[in-house]
């Protein structure tokens, strides 16, 4: 199952450990989600999401303080006993000595953070929810082409990391080439990303190994990219029919998402970079309600009308 250590939450939320002795590396997250345990600190622990990130605001904070001391000890044991992973102190808040100690004794770490109760939420589901995701590992190419993510696939040596050089030339940004990691981040997004040993790197046959960060600058990569578009590279075949007018989207599916689908014919002459770059602004074209080939179809359709 895949899953994020409490230690790499700390370090990407920049929060605080509170309690030094427990084992942060040992705690897996294994659900996106966050619970504010309001309701648990009232005794009501029916329906308890006590595998998420618990989340200590405000509220929570108020009414720890307006407890009895024998109810606190009661309260605290039965939710940290439930082997939650964390709880997270927003605000700069502090546990209370009580809490402190019986986090040491259950081994549950306690941390803060200088952030409001909302602001930390949202960046801890927002990044849950992309490295938790389901993922598969494709052979591509990963660019963005004027903010569009445009993956590019094909047979091995069909010229996929010479077409996304060229773009990177032109201003272009690359994500990954060779091998895509592929997130499903929800029922309408993939996010594409490089594995860290490939990260930054093109391999180029008769060249070798190229570092893209190193050659235009770090303006010239990026970390991950929504998946928008996909270019499918095939040989040219003479006697086969393609489509020229793009009137209806082809599709392909990647952990049940359907994401647009272009095939492109290689033949030399082809610049590559410019028809990947048309590609990427007819397909935002299109999101904005414009499609050049329905139009055309309509003023055919018009001319003819007038000529009946």
């Amino acid at each position: 199952m895949v899953g994020v250590t409490i230690d790499e939450l700390v370090a990407k939320m920049e929060l605080k450990n509170l309690t030094p002795s427990v084992d942060l590396g040992a705690i897996v997250l294994t659900h996106p989600e966050v619970n504010r345990p309001a309701l648990q600190l009232t005794g009501f622990f029916s329906h308890f999401d006590k595998e998420r990130v618990q989340i200590i605001g405000t509220v929570e904070k108020e009414y720890m303080q307006m407890m009895r001391d024998e109810d606190k000890e009661t309260v605290y044991r039965k939710l940290l006993s439930a082997k939650i992973p964390c709880l997270v102190y927003c605000r700069n808040y502090q546990p209370d000595p009580k809490m402190l100690e019986l986090c040491e004794f259950y081994q549950v770490p306690a941390l803060s953070s200088s952030q409001v109760t909302s602001d930390v939420m949202a960046e801890v589901i927002r990044w849950l929810k992309v490295r938790l995701a389901p993922c598969i590992s494709i052979h591509g190419v990963l660019v963005d082409v004027y903010g569009e993510g445009v993956l590019i696939m094909g047979e091995s040596g069909i010229g996929k990391s010479e077409a996304a050089l060229e773009l990177i030339k032109r201003g272009h940004r690359l994500v990954t080439d060779d091998v895509v990691e592929i997130r499903k981040v929800s029922e309408e997004t993939l996010v594409g990303c490089a594995p860290d040993i490939t990260k930054h790197f093109i391999e180029l046959r008769g060249i070798g190994i190229i570092d893209v960060k190193t050659l235009f600058g770090v303006e010239s990569v990026k970390e991950s990219q929504s998946i928008d578009m996909v270019i499918k590279l095939e040989e040219w075949e003479k006697d086969k029919e393609y489509d020229r007018l793009g009137l209806e989207d082809a599709y392909i599916e990647f952990l049940g998402n359907r994401v647009v689908c272009h095939s492109l014919p290689i033949r030399p002459g082809r610049n590559l970079a410019i028809i990947v770059e048309a590609a990427a602004v007819n397909h935002r074209q299109k999101l904005m309600g414009y499609n050049a080939a329905q139009e055309l179809y309509n003023r055919v359709q018009a001319n003819l009308n007038r000529k009946d």
